[in-house]
């Protein structure tokens, strides 16, 4: 798992603001590599032609003297020319070596023709070999029969071509590291504006609706995208709040008549002796009438949890005390079950909550494993000290398990898995347990297969004062 350092390293160079200078660089470095490139072929380019036309110049100087004179002139010219590098050679009719540096006639050199470049060992070689890969060679016949051959190096052409590629590398490095400094002083206000956003947003997830996202007065994309989702939130909080209403209202409404029908049907069914046959029809019939209210009182009470202004009573609560209530509410059960009931609590773990929905939530969890699981069965409720400073509520039983493309669908309203359908129930149970969750910013997963459920509640501790 990538450490929080290497994450916000991956976030930052993920930005926006990065990936401009970055492709910048990378473009301008591009562009600068091209450029000075050009400018060193074009100019290698031309000292290259400057050094062939100096090349026949000297040979055809050189071809007009003696051997005397031209052997002279060869010597002087060597000695008094320091900026370019020369050598020559002199060859009889059968190119066998007579004077000079060049003591083999270059392999593959044409004579009376135009200079080629060469490599320098194919040349000259031994101390006489200038520190340079190729040379400028040309050769000529003489009057005599002999062939003159002269190799031409220019120093300069090197010299230029070492300052173009220092220009490259040291523009390189003037662009590559102000980009970086400049990219970290550029990201730091959106980063910390993305932060802020962030922050915003978890009241949000968290099913606070009235929370928007902060806009600066800088109108930038930024402040753009933040007011478009507080446009969104803004509508997504009325419909919510219409279609909470409507259900509200419904539920609400339509309790006070079944409550009366209920009423209705307990004065006839005292009325009905044992023996009639419309006894047990209506017996039924008001079973269906309580079933109804049942989902009606869930289905208000999963609303009045969702009002996150319940937190303001929130105190301090020892997990142990609660788990230790629950597990004397539901030993009795457990046993009438026919199943193993076990309790597993560290002591010293306190959170803030609300004590009686957190029983009720820990109540609904357990009532639902001692549900499921079959006779001779283990029930487990554990809390233990978690990761990062956070309890771990845990009912564990040895039932048939959910599945895991079911898992998170059981926290959802009137949901019932196939296994519970013939059962007592109307499915609002653990989604009561969610709405809890949800109010006290508890975590809550489902772990196990077909040997078992796990029930995980993740609770905060209160930070020690």
């Amino acid at each position: 798992m990538a450490s929080p350092a290497a994450r916000n390293l991956s976030i930052h160079w993920r930005a926006t603001t990065s990936r401009l200078l970055l492709a910048y660089g990378v473009f301008f470095v591009i562009w600068g590599m091209v450029l000075l490139g050009y400018i060193y072929w074009e100019t290698r380019h031309y000292l290259e032609t400057r050094t062939d036309l100096q090349l026949k110049q000297q040979i055809t100087y050189l071809r007009s003297l003696d051997e005397d004179h031209m052997l002279l002139a060869l010597h002087d010219y060597v000695i008094l020319e320091r900026t370019n590098y020369n050598a020559w050679g002199l060859f009889d009719s059968h190119k066998k070596w007579l004077y000079g540096d060049v003591l083999q006639f270059p392999s593959g050199l044409a004579i009376d023709s135009d200079s080629v470049r060469m490599p320098t060992e194919q040349v000259i070689s031994g101390p006489f070999a200038p520190p340079t890969p190729m040379l400028s060679v040309i050769a000529t016949r003489l009057g005599n029969g002999e062939v003159l051959v002269l190799a031409h190096t220019t120093r300069i052409a090197a010299r230029v071509g070492g300052i173009i590629l220092h220009a490259l590398w040291w523009g390189f490095s003037f662009t590559l590291v102000p980009g970086l400094i400049g990219g970290l002083i550029l990201n730091r206000g959106p980063r910390r504006r993305i932060r802020q956003i962030e922050s915003a947003t978890q009241p949000i997830m968290r099913g606070d609706l009235r929370q928007r996202l902060p806009v600066s007065n800088r109108g930038d994309e930024l402040d753009r995208l933040a007011a478009i989702v507080n446009d969104m939130l803004d509508q997504i909080e009325r419909l919510m709040g219409e279609v909470k209403g409507v259900c509200d209202n419904i539920a609400h409404d339509l309790r006070t008549p079944l409550t009366r029908l209920r009423s209705q049907l307990y004065r006839v069914q005292q009325e009905l002796s044992e023996d009639n046959p419309h006894a047990s029809l209506i017996e039924r019939c008001a079973s269906d009438v309580d079933e109804v209210l049942a989902r009606f009182r869930a289905l208000l009470r999963i609303s009045e949890l969702e009002d996150r202004r319940r937190r303001e009573g929130f105190v301090a609560v020892d997990l142990g005390e609660t788990l230790e209530r629950v597990y004397e509410l539901y030993a009795p059960l457990a046993e009438d079950q026919q199943l193993q009931f076990d309790l597993h609590a560290e002591p010293g773990l306190v959170v803030q909550a609300d004590p009686d929905l957190l029983f009720e939530a820990l109540g609904n969890l357990v009532g639902n494993a001692i549900k499921f699981t079959p006779a001779g069965g283990t029930v487990t409720l554990s809390a233990a000290l978690g990761d990062a400073g956070r309890a771990h509520i845990e009912v564990a039983d040895s039932g048939p398990g959910i599945p895991e493309e079911l898992r998170h669908a059981v926290w959802q309203r009137f949901y019932r898995g196939d296994s519970s359908r013939d059962g007592s129930g109307h499915g609002l149970g653990l989604s009561i347990v969610a709405a809890i969750a949800k109010l006290h910013d508890f975590e809550l997963s489902i772990d196990g297969g077909g040997t078992g459920t796990r029930m995980g509640m993740d609770c905060p501790l209160q930070a020690a004062s």
